[in-house]
């Protein structure tokens, strides 16, 4: 996804995320001319993640999270472990499960060597 590689577009989308917005109060917000924004706004629309709705003389723009649900479904696909590794992080916690376990259990009396006691020199 080109559309959210630039922070411009990015912030863009999360202004948006909060509610609808005009090109002019996007505008607003940024250090950068109107015409820049507006060509923010048309990549961002072109990738399918704002919608533009008129409004009178007005273009009102929304999120659109659909992409972004998608984007992020994969992308924990991606990051989540796989196959063997995901059964090998299973047993790691299993086996440091058993040795506190382990180290909690009192010793049973036949672990303990016992000292004969002697009768007392009288």
């Amino acid at each position: 996804m080109g559309a959210i590689a630039d922070p411009v577009r990015r912030e863009i989308l999360l202004m948006l995320r909060d509610e609808a917005l005009t090109a002019g109060q996007v505008a607003e917000r940024f250090a950068i001319s109107r015409p820049a924004v507006s060509r923010h706004l048309r990549v961002l629309r072109e990738a399918g993640l704002v919608r533009d709705t008129a409004d009178g003389r007005k273009r009102v723009y929304e999120l659109v999270t659909a992409p972004i649900a998608e984007l992020s479904g994969w992308l924990e696909r991606l990051t989540a472990p796989a196959g063997w590794q995901h059964r090998l992080d299973a047993l790691e916690t299993e086996v440091y499960r058993t040795r506190r376990e382990r180290r909690a259990q009192p010793l049973a009396p036949e672990a303990h060597p016992t000292v004969e006691s002697r009768p007392a020199a009288g």
